[in-house]
């Protein structure tokens, strides 16, 4: 199986908003105002697309909140949660 590409939510200081970028790049995937809008509904799965992905979330200080993939069903069987 192929591996999922990986993404970040963060909190960017310089912009005042929510970043979600893929792993490895400096450029944001899309922006929201808030962490609540970013992770509403099929709005994180909607912006990581149809190949899906593994979208690490953070807290706005820095410190990882939970870990969601998308679509569920790329999920590994192995990974706890």
């Amino acid at each position: 199986m192929a591996k999922l590409p990986k993404y970040t939510l963060s909190y960017d200081d310089d912009k005042s908003d929510w970043a979600l970028k893929k792993d490895g790049s400096d450029r944001a995937t899309r922006r929201f105002d808030t962490k609540e809008e970013a992770t509403r509904g099929g709005t994180i799965r909607n912006a990581v697309g149809n190949d899906g992905g593994s979208v690490k979330i953070q807290k706005q200080d820095g410190k990882f909140q939970e870990e969601r993939t998308y679509p569920k069903s790329k999920d590994p069987s192995k990974s706890p949660g």
